[in-house]
């Protein structure tokens, strides 16, 4: 018992010097029946767990042209590698999407807490192994991948919910519809957020009522492009809602409920850019939400 007894204080001091952030195994001969399992301490110097809420203060919207027929193989990478890769560095990937009326356009959404968190980790996912194992199989399926849109949420509160697990066969989880309206003049911000307010004011509610509620809006951010080596859209501006729908035939039902279009009357440089979009078997975004 004396034996027991002095083993058991050893292990208790070397828990409480940090020892045990490596394994401590007990001689099962020297375990009393009756002891608990010493359980390790956190570490003071550990980083700390990312607290739930809304994401994200930046986010890009990226929509890549492909070459015929090869939107399926970089869906497999993006669902295999990239996604898993990018989330181990602290990326987060909002979601992947089809969109339904281009066969051959990819979509997804990838957010960051802010632009120097945004250049550390482009720089961490593109310099390490993931995206250099499977890079050129990649960039084989693609024709164009600069049509990227840096956004940051309308107001506090706008931006995307924390997203969910991936899971199901594609095409069995909602219809995310992202719209964009271009204010004129076209290079404005201060018009993008204008319209954003006017969105607020005039246009949620009636969409909502009509059995399209928003679930996040951004605008244009004017911040410089901390990761050159990815170009973006610039001298732009832009306004963009998401709606989430159970799928297509629920997205027309709210369309042929609706009666005038909120933005008359607000100036705009074309028709507004509707996207319907199907996430991938492994998007972290499931609709509707």
């Amino acid at each position: 018992m004396r034996l027991q007894a002095m083993v058991l204080l050893g292990l208790t001091l070397l828990v409480g010097a940090g020892v045990a952030d490596r394994a401590l195994a007990w001689p099962p001969d020297l375990l009393p029946v009756n002891a608990l399992p010493l359980k390790a301490a956190p570490r003071a110097d550990a980083p700390p767990k990312a607290a739930a809420g809304p994401c994200c203060a930046v986010v890009e919207l990226r929509q890549y042209t492909l070459k015929p027929g090869q939107r399926d193989v970089l869906v497999d990478l993006f669902d295999r590698y990239f996604l898993a890769g990018q989330e181990a560095l602290g990326l987060r990937v909002v979601g992947q999407f089809r969109d339904l009326d281009d066969p051959d356009r990819f979509v997804w959404l990838r957010g960051f807490a802010d632009m120097p968190s945004r250049a550390d980790g482009l720089a961490a996912f593109y310099g390490g192994p993931v995206w250099k194992a499977h890079r050129e199989a990649a960039n084989a399926t693609m024709l164009d991948s600069d049509n990227v849109l840096l956004l940051r949420p309308a107001a506090v509160g706008t931006g995307f919910a924390q997203a969910t697990p991936p899971g199901g066969p594609a095409g069995t989880h909602g219809l995310l519809v992202a719209t964009l309206y271009y204010p004129f003049p076209a290079h404005d911000a201060a018009a993008a957020q204008e319209m954003a307010d006017a969105f607020t004011r005039d246009g949620a509610a009636a969409l909502a009522a009509a059995g399209g509620p928003v679930i996040a809006t951004f605008v244009t951010n004017a911040a410089a492009n901390t990761f050159p080596r990815l170009p973006v859209r610039e001298g732009e501006a832009v306004f963009v809602t998401f709606q989430a729908f159970a799928d297509a035939e629920a997205y027309e039902r709210y369309r042929a409920g609706l009666s005038a279009p909120w933005w008359r009357g607000h100036v705009l440089k074309g028709a507004p850019e509707v996207h319907r979009l199907v996430p991938t078997a492994g998007s972290r975004w499931q609709g509707p939400f």
